[in-house]
């Protein structure tokens, strides 16, 4: 028995045209998958399919804000259509906005809840009759180190994270019954957009993040192939519930 045999199957990575859900896409097609990628901006997308395509991969792309039930519905209806199934959903659309939280509007704090928390529940909803339908599935909700620690100026997306983590172990008590193992991956600080705007904005991140972690440097979207490639497939089977980080030890650091 092959472990890590993913032909046949289809995963669909929100936000996965770049970053972190593009290095999960990556670890998960080495593996003979089919990618479906879901996000807003197409031309980054073509980048992201061409990527995939040069592998081998067989990949298409989905338009649409997941921050809405509809979109996310049209989205695995639409990967179902496009490719026969769905087996695999990595929840990983995210976003940011740094300030202290008594400056935070309404709009950007449902801003921040709704792209990395809400997202994930009604694209969760939209592909658990799909994953029914194929007798069992993976999910993969993409957290953060800031799951597990506080930061001054990201209080929006800590509760966010936070809130993957929960509702990562509720849904997999739930659907385990169907054979669909649900757990969250923690990335450390990896070196994408996202984190780029933080060095920006936050004095010190750099050198603070290379000395505190173990291994000496900032993760990078390949660094997320592993975990991708692992709880996407058979060898995972039993694992589900689960919080993992990959951070280069970050969170055992003092």
């Amino acid at each position: 028995m092959n472990l890590f045999d993913l032909k046949g199957k289809v995963a669909v990575v929100t936000g996965g045209n770049g970053g972190i859900g593009l290095g999960m896409a990556r670890g998960i097609a080495s593996l003979g998958a089919t990618i479906v990628i879901a996000g807003r901006n197409e031309a980054k997308a073509e980048e992201a399919l061409a990527t995939l395509r040069g592998m081998g991969a067989q990949a298409g792309f989905v338009a649409g804000d997941v921050t809405h039930k509809a979109t996310c519905e049209a989205l695995i209806a639409s990967a179902e259509k496009q490719f026969g199934r769905v087996d695999i959903l990595v929840n990983n659309a995210g976003t940011s906005i740094r300030k202290p939280p008594q400056d935070f509007s309404e709009a950007e704090w449902h801003h921040v809840l709704d792209t990395n928390l809400t997202s994930a529940f009604f694209c969760s909803q939209a592909a658990y009759p799909a994953m029914l339908r194929q007798g069992g599935g993976k999910m993969i909700n993409i957290g953060s180190m800031m799951s597990l620690f506080g930061a001054p100026f990201a209080t929006a997306y800590a509760a966010s994270k936070g809130g993957i983590v929960q509702m990562t172990r509720a849904m997999a008590t739930a659907w385990a019954k169907d054979n669909i193992q649900v757990n969250a991956v923690l990335p450390g600080w990896i070196d994408t957009d996202l984190t780029k705007r933080a060095r920006e904005q936050v004095d010190g991140l750099h050198a603070s993040v290379e000395t505190r972690t173990p291994q000496g440097r900032w993760g990078t979207p390949d660094d997320m192939a592993g975990i991708g490639a692992f709880l996407a497939s058979k060898a995972s089977d039993f694992v589900t519930g689960t919080a993992i980080p990959v951070d280069g030890g970050f969170s055992i650091s003092m």
